[in-house]
């Protein structure tokens, strides 16, 4: 009996995807999954500065910078909708989520149980996010940024000059 192919998503809206984003999904596709399916969400009660169509190209030319192994593993897909309804669509049977801090957790830990109640076949697993990228967030960093600050060390120069693209 051959082995199934674990797929696993990790869904968010990625509003620009931050060097804390690509490293939960370097990690998870190199170390948790077969195949992982970074899922970029409409999300529009969070007002996001780029189009869902923007975000999902941002998330493919950053993760087109992985190594080929690794890249194989990842595909990027917008999705609309109940991420329960996402994952089952997909055959996902792991919710990958990044954990920051603390305030993060209390967010993650209704999110979980409700999609536990909507469906126990798919677990939601939690990777910490580096020591380097804890206070990483896409908000922090458009902020920053349209004060003018230096935000290199939080997202790569693509990520970077397509925020002066568009907040000017």
């Amino acid at each position: 009996m051959g082995q199934t192919e674990r797929v696993g998503i990790y869904p968010g809206t990625f509003d620009p995807i931050t060097n804390g984003h690509f490293d939960i999904i370097r990690r998870a596709a190199t170390h948790m999954v077969d195949r992982l399916i970074v899922s970029v969400a409409i999300n529009a009660g969070k007002g996001p500065l780029f189009t869902l169509e923007e975000r999902t190209q941002l998330v493919r030319a950053e993760v087109e910078t992985l190594p080929d192994v690794v890249r194989s593993r990842v595909e990027v897909m917008p999705f609309e909708g109940l991420l329960m309804h996402h994952a089952v669509s997909v055959g996902a049977e792991l919710i990958i989520r990044g954990l920051r801090a603390v305030s993060d957790f209390e967010y993650e830990f209704q999110m979980t149980g409700m999609n536990a109640r909507l469906n126990r076949d798919v677990e939601t697993v939690f990777l910490m996010a580096s020591e380097r990228h804890q206070f990483i967030s896409s908000r922090f960093v458009k902020e920053i940024r349209q004060l003018n600050g230096d935000i290199s060390e939080f997202v790569s120069p693509r990520v970077m000059a397509k925020l002066d693209e568009k907040i000017g």
